[in-house]
């Protein structure tokens, strides 16, 4: 099944025979590590064997137990998983805390010379993925996050990139998913992918919630 998500050139996902356009920020919601797995491997055996670059940043489980169980779905898949080329596989301290404190000005920093360092050979489309438990933690500056995610709406689009933020419904508060659902324009739950309802656009959302965040205008 085709979702339309952008006027970009389309991509398989890689789970539940979805296909969608480059440029797409959606959430993935999900219950049981099972749901998450389907979500992550599909997703990235789809990617090797189409020669994207890929990010992943677990907080739910170590490197390790990623790559033992990753290599068992896709054995062809595991010699990439220590090639920078092919794949970065960050901790959550490295992508979104590395001084500590968490940022989305130091986030749109990293990302851009991260995006811009992935094009230099001509376009590379990039599957990105991470799971967001990190922010349950006491990290300074987490109260942010939900501006860092909106934000990703004006990044993302027009890009050769597709971001999946996973968020455990079983950890999160109602409150928090709901936070999560109108920052993210399309989302998984129960391995059904959806336009959703409740995603508002980040000049409404930013200028309700964190005015300062804006984007300058001209």
């Amino acid at each position: 099944m085709h979702i339309k998500t952008s006027d970009q050139e389309q991509l398989s996902i890689g789970f539940g025979g979805y296909s969608c356009n480059w440029g797409l920020h959606m959430c993935g919601l999900y219950e049981t590590e099972a749901e998450r797995d389907a979500i992550i491997f599909g997703y990235f055996k789809q990617g090797y064997l189409d020669g994207d670059l890929q990010l992943y940043c677990p907080s739910e489980r170590t490197q390790a137990d990623f790559k033992d169980k990753f290599s068992q779905q896709c054995p062809d898949c595991a010699s990439a998983l220590d090639d920078p080329h092919h794949f970065s596989l960050l901790s959550a301290q490295e992508l979104y805390y590395p001084d500590g404190t968490f940022s989305p000005w130091t986030m749109d920093k990293g990302l851009n010379e991260f995006y811009a360092e992935s094009q230099k050979n001509g376009r590379r489309n990039i599957r990105a993925t991470a799971e967001m438990a990190w922010a349950l933690d006491a990290i300074p500056g987490k109260e942010l996050l939900m501006v860092y995610e909106s934000r990703l709406n004006y990044f993302i689009p027009g890009k050769p990139w597709i971001s999946i933020c996973l968020y455990n419904i079983n950890k999160f508060s109602g409150a928090q998913v709901m936070n999560v659902l109108r920052t993210h324009p399309f989302s998984i739950s129960s391995g059904i992918i959806t336009q959703n309802p409740y995603y508002i656009d980040p000049d409404r959302w930013l200028a309700e919630n964190a005015p300062e965040y804006l984007p300058p205008r001209n």
